[in-house]
């Protein structure tokens, strides 16, 4: 079997019986690990070009194995033919023909860190407390037609990978979780204030995110996408109740949006599961993500599959750095087997998964052992 036709078993009542491997994040793992999967200069990663962006992207999905990959969405039409990288001695330069002004580039900071060396948070310089503060920050999604990606331009790079991989690889793309956005919008501090204070401000929020989620689900469809990753991140701090009014009933809509658009979603939930459990799966994603133990609490495979029980494919949460950046090659080979092992007590509805990005310190050729290990041991 190829891999999409792995994954797509594996998100079937059925269940696969041979087993499927994703990376997550295949972006962070692009720009952590730029010169050991490509020869092109690091600011095609940046271009307009379509061109430029399956190209690139065409080498990272060569060299790793994985059975999925993120479809892009391009810069348009116009973008493409006034907008050029221009490489002038040490600087590269962003030129605007159409102004004939320029800007310069910097390569992607590897790990994500900032100019300061430090790790970026949130800090809101506007903080809305009122809806028509939130509507002018978030204003609604485009009234256009999200299937303008296929004449637009935006879908070129997008249609020119799923002509070369899309039969033999899930093309997926990514979406927000609607209340994950408060973080980006108050900070930490204020998310978690607004969500104890003013719950009707909360609501007003996810309603307006997730009519911008529709949009991109639909667009997503049209690009030629099989699958969405939802990612949920710091609501395992909020109490299962907040989480019951405030996440679970946009999540669920959001699902549902994914399924009439023909789509599977798959939903990674960043942090504690505990209290939680029955609302994510009440979520009705097709797959369940988890990360795996750390930050003081422990989510093992085994205690997942046991708690899904067959009600929707789970994805593996291999450890990305005790076992696939720091273990031997006999540790991730049996915790490859015991996940798997565990994935077939779920009915064979598992897919091989990390819980987290790849790490920098990670080489290509360890995280391609790992896709080639899941594939040997994933076979019946």
């Amino acid at each position: 079997m190829q891999g999409r036709a792995r994954i797509e078993a594996a998100f079937s009542p059925q269940g696969a019986d041979q087993l499927g491997v994703v990376i997550p994040y295949e972006g962070i793992m692009a720009r952590d690990h730029w010169e050991q999967f490509t020869v092109f200069p690091w600011w095609v990663q940046l271009s307009p070009d379509p061109v430029h962006q399956y190209s690139w992207r065409r080498d990272l999905i060569l060299s790793t194995g994985s059975d999925w990959f993120v479809l892009p969405v391009g810069a348009p039409r116009e973008i493409q033919d006034q907008v050029l990288i221009v490489v002038s001695g040490d600087q590269v330069l962003r030129l605007d023909r159409r102004t004939g002004s320029s800007v310069v580039i910097e390569p992607p900071r590897i790990g994500g860190w900032t100019v300061r060396d430090g790790v970026e948070s949130v800090q809101p310089g506007e903080t809305p407390i009122t809806y028509e503060a939130i509507d002018r920050l978030l204003p609604p999604p485009p009234d256009d037609d999200p299937r303008r990606v296929r004449v637009d331009g935006t879908g070129m790079a997008a249609s020119l990978l799923l002509q070369e991989f899309g039969r033999s690889r899930y093309p997926i793309q990514h979406v927000s979780a609607p209340l994950w956005h408060a973080y980006s919008l108050w900070g930490f501090e204020g998310m978690m204030t607004l969500v104890a204070e003013n719950r009707d401000l909360i609501h007003h929020l996810c309603r307006r995110t997730l009519d911008r989620a529709h949009y991109q689900v639909r667009r997503a469809a049209a690009l030629g996408a099989a699958g969405i990753w939802i990612e949920d991140c710091l609501n395992d701090l909020i109490s299962p109740a907040a989480f019951a009014e405030l996440n679970l009933p946009y999540l669920q809509e959001l699902a549902d949006a994914i399924r009439q658009e023909g789509m599977h979603s798959i939903y990674y939930y960043c942090g504690d599961p505990a209290g939680k459990w029955e609302h994510l799966l009440a979520v009705g994603a097709d797959a369940l993500s988890l990360e795996e133990s750390k930050k003081g609490f422990c989510i093992d495979i085994a205690d997942v599959v046991e708690r899904v029980a067959g009600r929707c494919a789970v994805l593996g949460n291999l450890d990305a750095i005790q076992v696939l950046q720091d273990g031997s090659e006999e540790a991730l080979r049996a915790e490859i087997a015991r996940q798997i092992a565990a994935g077939r007590r779920n009915g064979g509805r598992f897919v091989l998964s990390l819980g987290s990005p790849v790490t920098p310190g990670t080489p290509m050729e360890r995280v391609r052992r790992y896709c080639d290990l899941a594939h040997e041991l994933g076979e019946l």
